[in-house]
């Protein structure tokens, strides 16, 4: 394993194996209100301590939502497999955010120094005596999550990477080249059905070129389309006035059809939305496609506001289904699509 001074950077790619650092090694890169460099380290993140996973993509860039949609350009953070938000500490938020991880809570880990059953479970090192020197302590960092409404007395709102975002990163403009070489460099756009050999690396990144070749003539196409008041790619047009509301009550585990594109579209207002839940274009690739329910979304916290937004309407989760970022420059953020019950059925 490889130790190393917290301002250096590990220079990460996706697939590399890492050890999140201790409660105490990562305390102490933190200031008073649970920070390094503005990005939030989150309670719910204090669980993964001291075990072992798998790089999943470089966080170099990722969208954001509190504005208008752009990306955002941040740095020395990762994103690791299968490791999101699990909301306990802001309200059992069910958004099921993959978090973002500064490399200095990180540690290398040699790829021969554990077995492949060894991946997410704790190290074997024993952790340190706690220190009672932090500047910010396990019960800060708690009390750093909340924060009192100053419109409404007594109400509480929620502080999260999400809602932060906009503090530890940067505007990204879509022609700035450098990000699509990131993209390629770290590993984010390997398919990972390759193997070691010289030719089948040369072919990951020939597929990775032609890969941002083709994110960039999307967004090109898409811009020119705003100037002109076209339409963009891939079309969707919503034609209702009042949309239609489904009930299933799905429940986590059941099998799942997403219905076709059309039968989506005619459930869809002029905003391409369906009982206020957008219908994105991300989400046509599943069109057709049979999942399991991962979970019911009830209610999440409003990233621009950090209130808790209760779901009016029914609104669910698939298992692996998340936004790949085709049309949206490569973001890695892997945001969870929503899905209405309007626009499913259950798979026979």
């Amino acid at each position: 394993m490889t130790h190393r001074n917290s301002t250096e950077s590990l220079d990460l790619v996706a697939g590399e194996l890492v050890e999140v650092a201790s409660r105490e090694e990562i305390l102490s890169t933190l200031d008073q209100n649970g920070k390094l460099d503005s990005m939030p380290f989150m309670p719910e993140m204090l669980q993964y301590c001291g075990k072992r996973f798998r790089v999943f993509m470089r966080a170099d860039k990722t969208c954001d939502n509190i504005k208008q949609w752009s990306l955002r350009r941040a740095k020395n953070a990762v994103h690791l497999t299968g490791v999101r938000c699990d909301g306990t500490s802001h309200g059992n938020c069910d958004a099921g955010c993959l978090l973002f991880w500064n490399e200095a809570w990180l540690k290398k880990v040699a790829p021969d120094f554990v077995s492949a059953s060894q991946v997410a479970q704790p190290a074997l090192a024993s952790s340190p005596d706690p220190r009672t020197d932090l500047t910010c302590t396990e019960q800060r960092l708690r009390e750093s999550a909340l924060r009192p409404d100053p419109l409404v007395p007594g109400n509480t709102l929620y502080t999260c990477q999400a809602t932060e975002l906009r503090e530890f990163t940067s505007h990204l403009y879509w022609w700035d080249i450098r990000q699509y070489f990131r993209d390629i460099r770290s590993g984010n756009l390997r398919r990972g059905v390759g193997g070691d050999s010289k030719s089948e690396r040369l072919l990951e990144v020939v597929l990775g070129i032609l890969e941002v070749v083709r994110s960039l003539i999307i967004t090109a196409f898409n811009k020119l389309q705003e100037l002109r008041s076209g339409v963009h790619y891939p079309h969707i047009e919503g034609l209702l006035d009042t949309t239609p509301t489904c009930d299933l009550n799905l429940q986590p585990g059941e099998f799942v059809l997403v219905r076709t594109k059309d039968e989506i579209l005619a459930t869809l207002d002029h905003n391409n939305k369906n009982r206020g839940l957008l219908f994105d274009s991300e989400m046509v690739r599943y069109c057709g496609g049979t999942f399991r329910v991962l979970k019911r979304v009830n209610q999440i916290v409003d990233e621009r506001t950090g209130k808790i937004m209760k779901m009016k309407s029914s609104c669910i989760i698939l298992e692996g289904v998340a936004c790949v970022s085709e049309y949206h420059r490569l973001c890695p953020r892997a945001i969870y699509h929503y899905w209405r019950e309007a626009w499913l059925r259950r798979a026979e």
